[in-house]
């Protein structure tokens, strides 16, 4: 943007967003930040985590450094519900959540954004690596320059219309970079570690979350191989995700044994050798297109976030389906995790993994 625009930046408390607002700042716009308070004060005391009581106080410290406006906004209840609810959800139906897709597909990108117009914004930045590059039809969403640090995983769910509005100050940056413009303004900000691991879990221990939300989801039950016969007993399918293979305490086995499905309806845990977790096709739902969905057409996809993309052929489908055709096979495709796709560096969509065929099954 040339001309002096208002910009709402979304500062979590974290180095990225705080050297987001300063360089919204720097070329001369006016810069409100806006940080998002999810959590109750006791249970926002935990290190690692995002938007948290310690957060809240850095973002206020670094707008006030920067000498711009700044606000706290209550979005527990609305977290809650959009987020932690619908993670223990997912585990309890036998998949596997992304909550930070959640929370940027139902919280930032759609009520913060909401209050950014309501603030008469021009637009609203945040500290996300990605890219927003101007295309031919509008709007693109790219992996960031870093590879490393690239978010557009988390952020499929984007739509054109949010796209159009986002700006994204450190996407074109290199991490130390960020950090050398956060020291050289002096933010507090400057050293602070990245948040880790999913920022509503305390230590790591997700189960406790849906046990205290879902108390009916673990219950017990039996672990089986493909054919049905009975291996062992579980507490519980949230305790399990597709492609483990520890903590089933299973012994004596010729070859290691891995998770390959969970039947939440019969609380069931189906087991069986790393062979059987690969899969070459698959079907998606809540697809969201970011480019024309005329046909199939041929690109990379992710079906992790820390996994690299691999040549596929996606076909749209009804109901905002798809099917998902691999060149190669993966293993442990996961219902309940996201599946991106990928030109190049361009998102062109992405959508929620329903269920993998084994390749047997392909065959």
């Amino acid at each position: 943007m040339s001309a002096k625009k208002r910009i709402v930046v979304a500062m979590s408390g974290g180095v990225d967003s705080s050297v987001a607002a300063a360089l919204v700042a720097r070329a001369g716009h006016e810069a409100i930040g806006v940080t998002l308070q999810l959590y109750s004060a006791r249970a926002s005391a935990r290190k690692g985590a995002c938007c948290a009581g310690q957060d809240i106080q850095d973002a206020k410290r670094v707008a006030a450094s920067l000498g711009i406006a700044h606000y706290v906004l209550d979005y527990e209840a609305r977290f809650k519900k959009a987020v932690i609810e619908d993670f223990a959800d997912t585990y309890a139906r036998g998949e596997t959540p992304v909550p930070c897709v959640q929370c940027n597909e139902k919280v930032k990108f759609a009520d913060l954004l909401d209050t950014a117009r309501e603030l008469g914004a021009d637009a609203m930045a945040t500290g996300h690596y990605v890219r927003r590059v101007e295309g031919a039809h509008g709007a693109e969403l790219h992996a960031a320059s870093e590879g490393a640090r690239d978010q557009s995983y988390f952020l499929f769910a984007t739509t054109q219309v949010q796209l159009d509005y986002l700006r994204f100050p450190v996407g074109e940056m290199p991490k130390a970079e960020v950090r050398a413009i956060a020291a050289e303004l002096d933010l507090i900000t400057a050293a602070k570690p990245d948040s880790q691991d999913i920022c509503f879990v305390p230590e790591g221990r997700y189960t406790n979350v849906i046990d205290k939300l879902r108390p009916n989801a673990a219950r017990p039950g039996e672990i089986v191989d493909a054919s049905g016969t009975v291996l062992g007993r579980h507490d519980g399918i949230t305790h399990f995700t597709v492609g483990q293979r520890k903590g089933l305490g299973l012994s004596g086995n010729g070859e290691p044994i891995f998770v390959l499905k969970l039947d939440a309806a019969n609380a069931l845990v189906v087991v069986g050798p790393r062979s059987a977790l690969a899969s070459t096709a698959f079907t998606l739902r809540n697809v969201n297109w970011l480019m024309p969905a005329q046909g199939s057409i041929d690109c990379q996809v992710k079906v992790r976030s820390m996994r690299p993309p691999v040549p596929a052929r996606v076909t749209p489908l009804e109901g905002g389906a798809a099917s998902v055709e691999l060149l190669s096979p993966e293993d442990a495709v996961a219902p309940g995790q996201a599946c991106v796709f990928y030109d190049g560096l361009r998102v062109l969509g992405g959508g929620w993994i329903t269920a993998a065929a084994p390749m047997a099954q392909v065959a």
